[in-house]
């Protein structure tokens, strides 16, 4: 009796752990809006929990669309377009709803012609009418009646959200999700097609200079210079290697900080502060290095120990700078979690590598200041 209890009690707790995630996953069936409006077809948008609602209407080409957000609270904009040009915010015919000074939803239109719009009102490129705002129970909902052009039954849609400080907008997010907020929608067969999360090939570029110079080559230099110089044998061939390693760094670091500038003045309304700071100081540190190598006083020098505590505080503020640049890319970029687990995998590589040469080399610096006492002990009591 006891055995069969616990399985009908077994089983109705995993009915409840199937059963429940299904049931508060919203989709756009079902949803009854508060006007009692009744659309005939819909689609639950892939990101951001948005859904869009409409009615073709052939005859005249319009289309009486809802488009609802949902998780919205006071201070959240929220945007949806039809752009034509492409799967992109440049170029999108957009209707934005937020809560104005007096807390109350309100609608507008607006064309997007820049990656810094100024989100204030303007005329589309087509009719729309019946615009208003609706709020209620945290869903943020756009109704409107479009006026549409052949060319715009079948086109590319976008839709966003950001958050407000007062009645400014602040721009949105650059996360994964807001980045996919593209894809298509056909107004009379229904269908619509998900876009997907583009990254430019500049970006790409970028990311895979500064991730082999800074990340890769630079501490490779590093470590040359540290353990080699420890065996008599290389000498002085690690420091032809530490030069060369390092060299190919700073050349290609600079090509990868080029193509970060030219991404920055082609985004003039997109700003990754910490990520740009952090590469024009790396890009100073390391042309300090660069300049420090022709500037070397001699090994007997009196100089050369202020040079070496120099050269090697910024050789190591290089190295730590770069890898935590890289990661802010990666957040940046937010490509595959398996380039990161690549890169992270070869730090740790690395960091393994450099912990065995620092616990080997020790060890034969102590012996060799062994052998050396030893020797003078023995010349002294000879003499």
């Amino acid at each position: 009796m006891e055995r069969s209890l616990r399985t009908a009690l077994f089983s109705c707790a995993m009915l409840i752990c199937i059963c429940v995630p299904s049931a508060i996953a919203q989709t756009c069936r079902g949803h009854t809006f508060s006007s009692n409006q009744v659309f005939t077809a819909c689609s639950d948008l892939p990101v951001l929990t948005s859904f869009l609602y409409w009615n073709y209407h052939p005859s005249n080409l319009s289309a009486d669309i809802a488009f609802r957000k949902t998780g919205a609270s006071t201070n959240t904009w929220v945007a949806w377009a039809l752009n034509p040009t492409g799967q992109q915010m440049t170029g999108s015919q957009a209707i934005l709803a937020f809560h104005n000074s007096s807390g109350v939803p309100n609608a507008y239109t607006t064309p997007i012609t820049s990656l810094s719009p100024s989100m204030q009102p303007g005329d589309l490129s087509f009719q729309v009418s019946n615009l208003k705002a609706e709020y209620s129970n945290g869903d943020l909902i756009i109704f409107a009646t479009l006026h549409l052009t052949s060319s715009l039954i079948s086109t590319n849609q976008v839709w966003q959200e950001g958050t407000m400080s007062g009645t400014s907008f602040n721009p949105h997010a650059m996360d994964s999700a807001n980045r996919a907020s593209v894809g298509t929608i056909n107004f009379e067969t229904g269908a619509t097609v998900a876009g997907t999360v583009r990254t430019s090939s500049k970006k790409n570029v970028h990311g895979v200079l500064n991730a082999v110079s800074w990340g890769v080559l630079m501490p490779m230099g590093i470590m040359i210079a540290r353990y080699l110089k420890v065996f008599k044998v290389a000498d002085p061939a690690w420091f032809y290697l530490h030069a060369a390693c390092q060299s190919s760094a700073y050349i290609i670091g600079v090509a990868g900080w080029g193509t970060g500038l030219k991404l920055g003045s082609d985004s003039p309304g997109i700003k990754y502060t910490k990520h740009r700071n952090i590469g024009i100081t790396l890009f100073c540190f390391a042309t300090l290095q660069v300049l420090a190598l022709l500037l070397r006083p001699k090994p007997d020098h009196k100089y050369r120990l202020y040079w070496n505590i120099y050269h090697h505080s910024i050789g190591y503020a290089t190295i730590i700078l770069s890898i935590i640049n890289i990661y802010e890319g990666f957040d940046i970029l937010d490509p595959e979690k398996k380039w990161k687990k690549i890169y992270t995998g070869i730090i740790i590589f690395l960091g393994a590598i450099a912990a065995l040469l620092e616990v080997f080399t020790w060890i034969i610096i102590l012996r060799r200041k062994k052998t050396a006492s030893s020797d003078k002990h023995v010349n002294g009591i000879r003499r």
